[in-house]
Protein backbone atom coordinates (compact mmCIF):
# COMPACT_ATOMS: atom_id res chain seq x y z
CA UNK A 1 0.00 0.00 0.00
CA UNK A 2 3.12 2.16 0.77
CA UNK A 3 4.65 4.24 -1.85
CA UNK A 4 8.22 2.85 -0.70
CA UNK A 5 10.35 1.77 -3.35
CA UNK A 6 12.86 -0.35 -1.84
CA UNK A 7 13.48 -3.41 -3.77
CA UNK A 8 10.73 -5.88 -3.30
CA UNK A 9 12.75 -8.07 -5.54
CA UNK A 10 15.16 -8.72 -2.55
CA UNK A 11 12.15 -10.05 -0.63
CA UNK A 12 13.30 -13.53 1.12
CA UNK A 13 10.11 -15.57 2.11
CA UNK A 14 9.68 -17.60 5.02
CA UNK A 15 7.14 -20.26 4.91
CA UNK A 16 5.07 -20.38 7.70
CA UNK A 17 2.24 -22.51 8.58
CA UNK A 18 -0.61 -20.85 11.31
CA UNK A 19 -4.20 -21.05 11.85
CA UNK A 20 -5.34 -18.42 9.11
CA UNK A 21 -8.19 -17.18 11.48
CA UNK A 22 -4.99 -15.78 14.01
CA UNK A 23 -2.53 -13.96 12.02
CA UNK A 24 -1.71 -11.81 9.15
CA UNK A 25 -1.22 -13.77 5.81
CA UNK A 26 1.85 -12.22 5.48
CA UNK A 27 3.84 -10.08 8.03
CA UNK A 28 7.59 -8.41 8.05
CA UNK A 29 9.68 -10.32 10.11
CA UNK A 30 12.12 -8.44 12.53
CA UNK A 31 12.96 -10.71 15.31
CA UNK A 32 13.26 -15.10 14.70
CA UNK A 33 11.49 -15.52 17.72
CA UNK A 34 8.29 -14.09 15.72
CA UNK A 35 8.81 -17.40 13.26
CA UNK A 36 7.54 -19.76 16.62
CA UNK A 37 5.02 -22.11 16.25
CA UNK A 38 3.03 -20.54 18.69
CA UNK A 39 0.07 -18.35 18.40
CA UNK A 40 1.47 -15.19 19.60
CA UNK A 41 -1.35 -12.74 20.48
CA UNK A 42 0.22 -9.70 22.25
CA UNK A 43 3.21 -11.49 22.66
CA UNK A 44 3.80 -10.53 19.18
CA UNK A 45 4.86 -7.32 20.76
CA UNK A 46 7.23 -8.35 22.46
CA UNK A 47 9.36 -10.94 21.40
CA UNK A 48 10.95 -12.29 24.59
CA UNK A 49 7.49 -14.12 25.33
CA UNK A 50 7.16 -16.01 22.33
CA UNK A 51 9.15 -19.36 21.51
CA UNK A 52 12.27 -20.49 20.41
CA UNK A 53 13.08 -19.28 16.87
CA UNK A 54 13.02 -22.16 14.15
CA UNK A 55 16.14 -22.72 12.63
CA UNK A 56 16.59 -20.26 9.16
CA UNK A 57 19.36 -20.68 6.09
CA UNK A 58 21.81 -18.18 5.80
CA UNK A 59 19.71 -16.78 2.78
CA UNK A 60 17.18 -15.92 5.38
CA UNK A 61 19.19 -14.72 8.23
CA UNK A 62 21.13 -12.29 5.88
CA UNK A 63 17.46 -10.38 5.22
CA UNK A 64 16.35 -10.79 8.50
CA UNK A 65 19.61 -8.78 9.02
CA UNK A 66 18.94 -6.41 6.43
CA UNK A 67 15.20 -6.13 7.07
CA UNK A 68 14.07 -7.75 4.09
CA UNK A 69 12.36 -11.14 5.60
CA UNK A 70 9.07 -11.80 5.11
CA UNK A 71 6.83 -14.08 6.36
CA UNK A 72 4.23 -15.71 4.42
CA UNK A 73 1.70 -18.32 6.14
CA UNK A 74 1.25 -21.35 3.12
CA UNK A 75 -1.93 -22.55 5.61
CA UNK A 76 -3.63 -19.42 4.01
CA UNK A 77 -5.71 -19.99 0.73
CA UNK A 78 -5.01 -16.66 -0.47
CA UNK A 79 -1.23 -16.33 0.65
CA UNK A 80 0.02 -15.71 -2.78
CA UNK A 81 -2.11 -12.50 -2.74
CA UNK A 82 -1.08 -11.60 0.22
CA UNK A 83 2.55 -11.09 -1.22
CA UNK A 84 0.64 -9.26 -4.19
CA UNK A 85 -0.92 -6.95 -1.04
CA UNK A 86 2.01 -5.42 0.07
CA UNK A 87 3.91 -5.33 -3.10
CA UNK A 88 3.71 -1.39 -3.25
CA UNK A 89 2.14 0.59 -6.47
CA UNK A 90 3.53 3.56 -7.79
CA UNK A 91 1.33 6.38 -7.84
CA UNK A 92 -1.42 8.37 -5.67
CA UNK A 93 -3.96 6.38 -4.08
CA UNK A 94 -7.94 6.59 -4.77
CA UNK A 95 -9.89 6.44 -1.32
CA UNK A 96 -13.31 6.16 -1.26
CA UNK A 97 -15.73 7.09 1.90
CA UNK A 98 -18.92 6.18 3.04
CA UNK A 99 -20.67 7.83 4.41
CA UNK A 100 -20.55 12.03 4.85
CA UNK A 101 -21.67 12.36 7.89
CA UNK A 102 -20.45 14.32 11.38
CA UNK A 103 -17.42 11.82 11.03
CA UNK A 104 -17.22 11.79 7.41
CA UNK A 105 -16.80 15.56 6.49
CA UNK A 106 -14.33 16.16 8.98
CA UNK A 107 -12.22 13.76 7.92
CA UNK A 108 -12.70 14.44 4.26
CA UNK A 109 -11.79 18.56 5.12
CA UNK A 110 -8.70 17.18 6.20
CA UNK A 111 -7.80 14.15 3.69
CA UNK A 112 -7.90 17.14 1.13
CA UNK A 113 -6.36 19.74 2.87
CA UNK A 114 -3.59 17.36 3.88
CA UNK A 115 -3.13 14.24 1.59
CA UNK A 116 -2.17 15.96 -1.95
CA UNK A 117 1.02 14.10 -1.54
CA UNK A 118 -0.62 10.20 -1.26
CA UNK A 119 -3.96 10.71 -2.79
CA UNK A 120 -5.20 11.61 -6.05
CA UNK A 121 -9.11 11.34 -5.27
CA UNK A 122 -11.82 10.98 -2.83
CA UNK A 123 -14.67 9.47 -3.63
CA UNK A 124 -18.08 9.91 -1.67
CA UNK A 125 -20.83 7.94 -0.88
CA UNK A 126 -23.70 8.64 1.05
CA UNK A 127 -28.01 7.64 1.01
CA UNK A 128 -28.08 11.62 0.73
CA UNK A 129 -27.44 13.13 -2.54
CA UNK A 130 -28.06 16.39 -1.55
CA UNK A 131 -25.49 15.68 0.94
CA UNK A 132 -22.70 14.30 -1.69
CA UNK A 133 -23.34 17.14 -4.23
CA UNK A 134 -23.31 19.35 -1.05
CA UNK A 135 -19.18 17.97 -0.35
CA UNK A 136 -18.23 18.13 -3.70
CA UNK A 137 -19.01 21.48 -4.28
CA UNK A 138 -17.73 22.66 -1.07
CA UNK A 139 -14.77 20.53 -1.96
CA UNK A 140 -14.33 21.62 -5.36
CA UNK A 141 -14.23 24.70 -4.25
CA UNK A 142 -11.17 24.65 -2.24
CA UNK A 143 -7.99 25.07 -3.50
CA UNK A 144 -4.17 27.23 -3.23
CA UNK A 145 -4.11 29.84 -5.89
CA UNK A 146 -2.61 29.49 -9.09
CA UNK A 147 -1.60 25.90 -7.98
CA UNK A 148 -5.17 24.21 -8.78
CA UNK A 149 -3.69 20.44 -9.02
CA UNK A 150 -2.15 20.52 -5.62
CA UNK A 151 -5.13 19.17 -3.85
CA UNK A 152 -7.25 15.52 -4.18
CA UNK A 153 -10.11 15.78 -6.49
CA UNK A 154 -13.24 15.30 -4.69
CA UNK A 155 -16.16 13.77 -6.83
CA UNK A 156 -19.73 11.30 -5.98
CA UNK A 157 -19.35 7.49 -6.41
CA UNK A 158 -21.82 5.49 -6.47
CA UNK A 159 -22.41 2.06 -4.43
CA UNK A 160 -21.79 0.15 -7.03
CA UNK A 161 -18.41 1.91 -7.76
CA UNK A 162 -17.25 1.66 -3.91
CA UNK A 163 -14.65 -1.00 -4.28
CA UNK A 164 -13.08 0.59 -7.08
CA UNK A 165 -10.34 2.35 -5.33
CA UNK A 166 -7.04 1.55 -3.19
CA UNK A 167 -8.26 2.20 0.45
CA UNK A 168 -12.30 2.06 1.66
CA UNK A 169 -12.94 4.37 4.65
CA UNK A 170 -16.46 2.80 6.55
CA UNK A 171 -17.74 5.60 8.41
CA UNK A 172 -21.18 4.47 8.01
CA UNK A 173 -23.47 4.68 11.36
CA UNK A 174 -26.66 3.24 12.01
CA UNK A 175 -27.41 4.54 15.13
CA UNK A 176 -25.26 6.78 17.70
CA UNK A 177 -26.63 7.99 21.19
CA UNK A 178 -28.02 11.71 21.33
CA UNK A 179 -25.78 13.87 23.60
CA UNK A 180 -27.34 13.81 27.10
CA UNK A 181 -28.90 9.94 27.04
CA UNK A 182 -28.20 7.61 30.14
CA UNK A 183 -26.08 5.36 28.01
CA UNK A 184 -22.21 5.06 29.38
CA UNK A 185 -20.72 2.76 26.91
CA UNK A 186 -21.24 4.68 23.42
CA UNK A 187 -18.79 2.71 21.52
CA UNK A 188 -20.41 -0.69 22.61
CA UNK A 189 -24.18 0.54 22.28
CA UNK A 190 -23.81 1.21 18.81
CA UNK A 191 -22.72 -2.30 18.13
CA UNK A 192 -25.28 -4.15 17.40
CA UNK A 193 -27.02 -1.61 15.03
CA UNK A 194 -23.31 -1.15 13.20
CA UNK A 195 -22.44 -4.45 12.81
CA UNK A 196 -24.44 -5.91 10.29
CA UNK A 197 -24.36 -2.54 8.30
CA UNK A 198 -20.32 -3.40 8.80
CA UNK A 199 -20.92 -7.16 7.56
CA UNK A 200 -22.80 -6.30 4.17
CA UNK A 201 -19.69 -4.04 3.22
CA UNK A 202 -17.50 -6.68 3.93
CA UNK A 203 -19.34 -9.18 2.18
CA UNK A 204 -19.69 -6.85 -0.95
CA UNK A 205 -16.19 -6.23 -0.45
CA UNK A 206 -15.63 -9.75 -1.24
CA UNK A 207 -17.44 -10.01 -4.02
CA UNK A 208 -15.64 -7.52 -5.83
CA UNK A 209 -12.41 -9.10 -5.38
CA UNK A 210 -10.70 -5.56 -3.05
CA UNK A 211 -7.25 -5.96 -3.17
CA UNK A 212 -7.22 -2.65 -0.90
CA UNK A 213 -7.08 -1.19 2.39
CA UNK A 214 -10.63 -1.69 4.07
CA UNK A 215 -10.08 0.70 7.12
CA UNK A 216 -13.15 0.96 9.89
CA UNK A 217 -13.41 4.61 11.45
CA UNK A 218 -17.35 3.16 12.96
CA UNK A 219 -18.16 2.67 16.32
CA UNK A 220 -16.61 0.24 18.05
CA UNK A 221 -14.01 0.05 15.85
CA UNK A 222 -11.91 -3.07 16.95
CA UNK A 223 -14.89 -5.57 17.30
CA UNK A 224 -16.18 -4.20 13.64
CA UNK A 225 -13.14 -4.49 12.01
CA UNK A 226 -13.06 -8.42 13.31
CA UNK A 227 -16.57 -9.25 11.87
CA UNK A 228 -15.79 -7.33 8.85
CA UNK A 229 -13.27 -10.05 8.48
CA UNK A 230 -15.71 -12.60 9.40
CA UNK A 231 -18.07 -12.10 7.22
CA UNK A 232 -16.02 -11.26 4.25
CA UNK A 233 -14.60 -14.66 4.86
CA UNK A 234 -17.60 -16.57 5.22
CA UNK A 235 -18.55 -18.40 2.34
CA UNK A 236 -22.27 -19.51 0.74
CA UNK A 237 -22.57 -22.30 3.33
CA UNK A 238 -21.66 -20.30 6.40
CA UNK A 239 -18.43 -21.71 6.56
CA UNK A 240 -15.33 -19.71 7.11
CA UNK A 241 -13.11 -20.14 3.98
CA UNK A 242 -10.51 -17.30 3.79
CA UNK A 243 -11.63 -16.40 0.60
CA UNK A 244 -12.34 -12.83 1.38
CA UNK A 245 -10.43 -9.54 2.62
CA UNK A 246 -6.93 -10.50 4.03
CA UNK A 247 -6.43 -9.96 7.78
CA UNK A 248 -3.67 -7.14 7.03
CA UNK A 249 -5.97 -5.66 4.50
CA UNK A 250 -8.12 -4.68 7.53
CA UNK A 251 -7.12 -1.95 10.11
CA UNK A 252 -9.15 -0.35 12.73
CA UNK A 253 -8.76 3.48 12.78
CA UNK A 254 -9.58 4.83 16.45
CA UNK A 255 -6.23 4.26 18.81
CA UNK A 256 -5.03 7.47 16.88
CA UNK A 257 -7.47 9.67 18.96
CA UNK A 258 -6.79 8.40 22.21
CA UNK A 259 -3.35 8.45 21.86
CA UNK A 260 -3.59 12.45 21.42
CA UNK A 261 -5.88 12.36 24.20
CA UNK A 262 -3.58 10.74 26.46
CA UNK A 263 -0.63 13.70 24.82
CA UNK A 264 -3.57 16.34 25.77
CA UNK A 265 -3.28 15.33 29.48
CA UNK A 266 0.45 15.11 29.53
CA UNK A 267 1.43 18.17 28.13
CA UNK A 268 -0.71 19.60 31.27
CA UNK A 269 0.03 17.85 34.12
CA UNK A 270 3.96 17.11 34.53
CA UNK A 271 2.64 13.76 36.58
CA UNK A 272 2.10 12.64 32.83
CA UNK A 273 5.74 14.27 30.64
CA UNK A 274 7.17 11.12 30.11
CA UNK A 275 3.87 10.44 27.93
CA UNK A 276 5.21 12.59 25.50
CA UNK A 277 9.17 10.72 25.17
CA UNK A 278 8.18 7.32 26.25
CA UNK A 279 5.12 6.72 26.28
CA UNK A 280 2.61 4.28 24.18
CA UNK A 281 -1.00 3.45 23.74
CA UNK A 282 -2.34 -0.01 23.00
CA UNK A 283 -5.72 -1.60 22.73
CA UNK A 284 -9.25 -0.52 21.63
CA UNK A 285 -10.71 2.29 21.19
CA UNK A 286 -13.04 2.45 24.29
CA UNK A 287 -12.73 0.27 27.39
CA UNK A 288 -10.09 -1.96 27.59
CA UNK A 289 -7.43 0.58 26.23
CA UNK A 290 -4.08 1.12 27.70
CA UNK A 291 -2.18 4.16 27.85
CA UNK A 292 1.59 3.73 29.38
CA UNK A 293 3.48 6.62 30.85
CA UNK A 294 6.59 5.01 30.10
CA UNK A 295 7.42 1.45 28.88
CA UNK A 296 10.79 1.93 30.17
CA UNK A 297 9.96 3.31 33.39
CA UNK A 298 6.57 1.82 33.84
CA UNK A 299 4.58 3.25 36.78
CA UNK A 300 0.91 1.33 36.56
CA UNK A 301 -1.08 3.48 39.19
CA UNK A 302 -0.07 6.87 37.10
CA UNK A 303 -0.71 4.73 33.60
CA UNK A 304 -3.97 3.99 35.16
CA UNK A 305 -5.27 7.54 36.00
CA UNK A 306 -4.04 8.39 32.32
CA UNK A 307 -5.90 5.75 31.25
CA UNK A 308 -9.22 6.84 32.52
CA UNK A 309 -8.46 10.27 31.75
CA UNK A 310 -8.19 9.43 27.87
CA UNK A 311 -11.09 6.76 28.47
CA UNK A 312 -13.28 10.13 29.53
CA UNK A 313 -12.23 12.66 27.37
CA UNK A 314 -14.92 12.56 24.46
CA UNK A 315 -17.84 12.30 28.01
CA UNK A 316 -16.34 16.09 28.74
CA UNK A 317 -17.19 16.97 25.27
CA UNK A 318 -20.70 15.57 25.59
CA UNK A 319 -20.98 17.51 28.95
CA UNK A 320 -20.60 20.87 27.03
CA UNK A 321 -23.57 19.61 24.63
CA UNK A 322 -21.22 18.68 22.18
CA UNK A 323 -21.29 15.67 20.04
CA UNK A 324 -17.03 14.52 20.08
CA UNK A 325 -15.96 14.17 16.50
CA UNK A 326 -13.97 16.21 15.25
CA UNK A 327 -10.89 15.08 17.08
CA UNK A 328 -11.43 11.36 16.36
CA UNK A 329 -12.12 12.20 12.36
CA UNK A 330 -8.58 14.31 12.43
CA UNK A 331 -6.80 12.71 15.06
CA UNK A 332 -7.39 8.91 14.34
CA UNK A 333 -8.90 9.24 10.49
CA UNK A 334 -7.06 11.78 8.66
CA UNK A 335 -3.42 11.34 10.37
CA UNK A 336 -3.24 7.46 10.52
CA UNK A 337 -4.32 7.29 7.04
CA UNK A 338 -1.83 9.57 5.54
CA UNK A 339 0.90 8.07 7.76
CA UNK A 340 -0.45 4.56 6.59
CA UNK A 341 -0.24 5.43 3.04
CA UNK A 342 3.63 7.17 3.42
CA UNK A 343 4.71 3.90 5.07
CA UNK A 344 4.81 5.77 7.92
CA UNK A 345 4.10 4.52 11.70
CA UNK A 346 1.00 4.94 12.82
CA UNK A 347 -1.67 3.99 15.19
CA UNK A 348 -4.15 1.55 14.50
CA UNK A 349 -5.84 -2.19 15.46
CA UNK A 350 -4.22 -4.82 13.67
CA UNK A 351 -4.96 -8.51 13.55
CA UNK A 352 -3.13 -10.26 16.76
CA UNK A 353 -4.42 -13.46 17.90
CA UNK A 354 -8.13 -13.64 16.19
CA UNK A 355 -9.02 -10.16 17.60
CA UNK A 356 -8.05 -6.60 16.00
CA UNK A 357 -5.69 -5.16 18.76
CA UNK A 358 -4.47 -1.39 18.89
CA UNK A 359 -0.74 -0.76 18.60
CA UNK A 360 1.83 1.45 16.67
CA UNK A 361 2.54 -0.36 13.40
CA UNK A 362 3.39 0.50 9.74
CA UNK A 363 2.90 -0.97 5.79
CA UNK A 364 6.22 -1.99 4.42
CA UNK A 365 6.67 -4.34 0.64
CA UNK A 366 8.16 -7.05 3.41
CA UNK A 367 4.67 -7.04 5.31
CA UNK A 368 2.78 -5.46 7.77
CA UNK A 369 5.57 -4.72 10.77
CA UNK A 370 4.20 -4.30 14.64
CA UNK A 371 6.62 -2.37 16.58
CA UNK A 372 8.33 -4.85 19.33
CA UNK A 373 9.03 -3.65 22.74
CA UNK A 374 10.70 -5.13 26.22
CA UNK A 375 7.00 -4.70 27.77
CA UNK A 376 7.48 -4.70 31.93
CA UNK A 377 5.25 -7.42 33.30
CA UNK A 378 3.02 -5.03 35.03
CA UNK A 379 2.26 -3.30 31.53
CA UNK A 380 2.43 -6.62 29.63
CA UNK A 381 -0.46 -8.07 32.02
CA UNK A 382 -2.71 -5.29 31.16
CA UNK A 383 -2.74 -6.00 27.34
CA UNK A 384 -3.24 -9.50 27.70
CA UNK A 385 -6.41 -8.50 30.11
CA UNK A 386 -7.16 -6.12 26.83
CA UNK A 387 -7.00 -9.42 24.95
CA UNK A 388 -8.94 -11.70 26.48
CA UNK A 389 -11.77 -8.68 26.66
CA UNK A 390 -11.55 -8.31 23.26
CA UNK A 391 -12.15 -12.61 21.92
CA UNK A 392 -15.26 -12.09 24.52
CA UNK A 393 -17.04 -9.40 22.72
CA UNK A 394 -19.10 -11.89 20.23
Amino acid sequence: MTGDTMGITERILYKSERDPALEPAAWRVTDPRQLSGEAAGAARLDPRRLGEAPALTEKQRAALAAGRLTAVNALHPRHEAALDFVTPRPGKKRVHLLAVGDVGSALLLALKLLGGDVISTAGICDLSERTVARWVTEMGQISWPWDYEALPEVEAVGPEGLFGCDVFLFAAAKAIPPVGSAVKDVRMAQLAANRPLAESFARQARAAGFRGLFIVLSDPVDPLCRAVWRASNTGPGGELDYLGLLPEQIQGFGLGVMNARAAYFARRDPRFASFLTQGRTFGPHGKGLVAANSVEHYDDALSRELTRLTLEANLRVRDLGFKPYVAPAISSGAMQLLLALRGEWHCSSVPLGGVWFGCRNRFTPYGLELETLELPDALFDRLRETERALHEIS
